[in-house]
């Protein structure tokens, strides 16, 4: 899980050194937000995407930094107890970090409609239209239990889309193999704020702010 989280990461260090040397690792860092807070309303209102960004997601990355840090400690003791014992903040804040990382990108203000082109082509092969496609991932994301995360990845062995769901902050391609194209999160503090306990209606707004540019230029990158 540490090697596909350091692979995935956009701020990670590099692990090629010349011989004899050592690179300090990079810390990761928040990224900025592409929009202003208040800029995907009235679909996701401001108060949420501060709250949701500055504090949720900082959280992440503050966590997932002193995490490494444990766990380079614990490899240079030759401490197998406690790398295991790391795993599930190493899973559940890598995988916050990266989620999120991609969330951020996947929405707009100028955002919803179809996509076009080859992604929308690819959508309607394997899953027959967009409505369906629509009907189904926003049906996956509805159903998980709790929090988790609603996502259309690319089987790059099969040459095609699919739709799954992930439990908590487990991220896509770590626990899958698909690569995330489309991740729609619905933990509670995505919505709790502005509805209430009311998934489906949240999942309703969303699709209003979908980055379909973004989720093409993650597609056409994914078959390369």
């Amino acid at each position: 899980m540490l090697c596909r989280l350091a692979s995935a990461g956009r701020f990670s260090a590099k692990l090629i050194a010349p011989l004899g040397c050592s690179v300090p690792r990079q810390k990761h860092t928040l990224p900025d937000l592409p929009y202003d807070y208040g800029a995907l309303e009235p679909h996701i209102n401001a108060e949420i995407m501060q709250l949701h960004h500055s504090k949720h997601h900082a959280t992440y990355v503050n966590n997932l930094n002193v995490t490494e840090e444990k766990y380079k400690e614990a490899l240079a003791k030759g401490d197998v107890t406690a790398q295991v014992s790391l795993q599930p903040a190493l899973r559940f804040n890598g995988g916050g970090h990266i989620n999120h990382t991609i969330f951020w990108t996947n929405l707009s203000p100028n955002g919803g409609g179809e996509p076009k082109g080859e992604l929308l082509e690819a959508i309607k092969r394997d899953f027959g239209s967009f409505a369906n496609f629509k009907e189904k991932l926003t049906a996956v994301s509805v159903g998980v239990q709790g929090s988790g995360w609603g996502w259309l990845g690319y089987n790059k062995e099969q040459g095609r889309l699919q739709i799954a769901a992930c439990a908590n902050q487990d991220p896509l391609q770590g626990t899958t193999g698909l690569i995330p194209l489309l991740g729609i999160d619905v933990w509670e503090h995505a919505y709790y704020l502005q509805y209430k306990n009311v998934r489906p209606d949240y999942l309703k707004a969303i699709w209003n702010v979908i980055n379909w540019e973004n989720v093409s230029s993650r597609y056409a990158a994914s078959r390369k």
